[in-house]
């Protein structure tokens, strides 16, 4: 059983302004693609085949490099365009909105933190809410890697994330990452997050 490109659940141009319909379609028909291609043709033929993404990425360290990226990125791929909708923004309601309460003190609290996870990421890689035995925490991490790797500094089940690698909005944004930072919280599907959360 191979990994398969997932079709988006929305057209490429439904996040506009946020972001661009060029961005979006070059992001999933050749980034996401290429990473699921990579991903299927490391794994084929080999014991991995018929595991789970998530089974894959717990044991990443023991695995050729070429799967750590290219499973990094089908994975990171599929949750980045859940957690973004047309109707997105806002704020979170319910137990999501509670637990970012208790372990940020505020959403704006939490908003700066995330926003800074982001920012700050050197060069490319993404910024995460996960959840943890011990609560919700923000981080971020390099390349394609996630915090379901065993390679991940801090662990958790990712719940939203942002991916800042440049070809994620160099197209609109150019060298402008905070404008795009702040773009993405228009689009941020928490009805999603909060299932996830959940």
């Amino acid at each position: 059983m191979l990994f398969e490109l997932p079709k988006l659940d929305y057209a490429y141009n439904a996040l506009e302004p946020h972001i661009d319909a060029r961005t979006m379609e070059i992001h999933h028909t050749k980034h996401h693609a290429a990473y699921t291609d990579k991903l299927n043709n490391a794994i084929a033929g080999s014991d991995l085949e018929g595991q789970s993404i998530e089974e894959i990425l717990s044991k990443v360290s023991s695995l050729p490099v070429v799967i750590r990226n290219n499973g990094g990125g089908f994975y990171n791929h599929n949750l980045f365009w859940k957690v973004m909708s047309p109707k997105g923004g806002g704020e979170p309601s319910g137990d999501l909105a509670d637990a970012i309460e208790k372990d940020f003190g505020s959403f704006e609290n939490f908003i700066e933190e995330f926003s800074n996870a982001a920012a700050t990421r050197f060069g490319s890689g993404w910024a995460w809410l996960i959840k943890t035995d011990s609560g919700l925490q923000v981080t971020s991490t390099p390349n394609q890697d996630n915090p379901l790797m065993d390679v991940s500094e801090t662990k958790g089940i990712p719940i939203l994330g942002l991916d800042v690698w440049e070809h994620a909005y160099y197209l609109h944004y150019q060298n402008r990452r905070p404008d795009y930072i702040s773009a993405f919280r228009n689009v941020i599907n928490w009805d999603e997050v909060s299932k996830r959360f959940r």
